[in-house]
């Protein structure tokens, strides 16, 4: 399989809400700089807590559940503790049951992404596991995110 080119460095623009998570000391790694899989975590704390404090998941007891099942991330420079960064969320592609989040990394006041990745959750029955439609309020929400404005 080909690799295509450098994804193209994204600006603030492309990212409709934004969070501020603090590094912490044991991110960094022997190198000095915070460890790849840590930007991994911070997807997953961008995209469930916009879930959560918007009421569309309950981790106990929703019945449709979104997997993550694939994740990418592109680093342009790195970032270190004691940094706090700023994670930009927005919607790559809406599907019938899968959503592709863009998350972009940004150093404090960054206008361009010091990393940024992708994130799919296929949304699922939770006792069968089977795919199911993305319910209609959290479809409208995404819909908001998908364009690179957006409610925030």
């Amino acid at each position: 399989m080909a690799m295509s080119g450098r994804q193209e460095r994204l600006a603030r623009a492309a990212f409709g809400v934004f969070r501020a998570i603090p590094t912490r000391w044991h991110d960094n790694d022997v190198y000095g700089h915070v460890n790849n899989v840590v930007y991994y975590s911070w997807f997953d704390t961008a995209v469930n807590a916009w879930l959560i404090e918007r009421g569309f998941l309950d981790i106990a007891g929703s019945s449709t559940v979104g997997l993550v099942v694939e994740t990418t991330c592109s680093y342009f420079e790195s970032v270190a503790f004691p940094e706090t960064v700023e994670l930009g969320l927005g919607v790559e592609r809406l599907g019938t049951s899968s959503v592709t989040y863009r998350i972009g990394v940004f150093r404090q006041g960054g206008e361009r992404a010091a990393a940024q990745g992708r994130f799919t959750h296929v949304y699922v029955d939770r006792a069968t596991q089977r795919p199911v439609p993305i319910p209609a309020d959290l479809r409208a929400a995404l819909e908001g995110l998908t364009s690179s404005g957006g409610s925030g």
